[in-house]
């Protein structure tokens, strides 16, 4: 069965497909669907849009999409629900069950900490979906979510541990592209 993750934006909402018909996720593909309407109403549409070509490129069995988060900004987590509503909107209107995550509970599954930064995801999300380079931010994130539906479905609290790499370290600083 394959896993959509969706980190949802009104500039760049990140989607993440991973494989879970195993024992382990298998990395299928990430990326980031690009807004560049300029009127809301647009924005909105290209969101739909792009979630259904993913959807209907990976035929998911479940979606996980990150809760909202407050923000000191009020236009701009209103401009992000709507986001994300349009993304949840879309996936149930192809069938799908959606699961919610808050961005602490995500950090903590992966990371291990509730107050991971935004790089210690990346190189989680790397290595332990054992990807050549670093996955972009918001692709990250949106494996980040499907890694946490993953393991939590599981009854896992936190990912495993990823096994020791004998690379040096400055080769796994390489940028991915999907």
């Amino acid at each position: 069965m394959m896993l959509l993750g969706i980190d949802p934006g009104s500039r760049r909402t990140g989607f993440g497909v991973i494989d879970v018909s195993g024992a382990v996720p298998c990395y299928v593909a990430s990326g980031c669907i690009r807004i560049e309407a300029s009127t809301l109403a647009q924005k909105l549409a290209q969101v739909y849009a792009g979630v259904a070509e993913v959807i209907a490129q990976y035929a998911p069995g479940e979606v996980a999409i990150e809760q909202v988060f407050l923000s000191k900004n009020v236009d701009s987590a209103l401009k992000l629900g709507q986001a994300r509503g349009t993304a949840i909107v879309c996936a149930a209107n192809h069938g799908l069950e959606v699961h919610e995550y808050a961005a602490r509970r995500i950090k903590q599954v992966v990371t291990g900490s509730g107050g991971a930064d935004k790089t210690q995801v990346q190189h989680m999300v790397q290595s332990t979906l054992k990807l050549s380079g670093l996955p972009q931010e918001d692709a990250a994130d949106a494996l980040a979510i499907a890694l946490t539906h993953f393991f939590t479905s599981r009854g896992a609290l936190t990912m495993p541990a990823p096994a020791r790499s004998t690379r040096s370290r400055s080769s796994s600083w390489r940028h991915y592209r999907p």
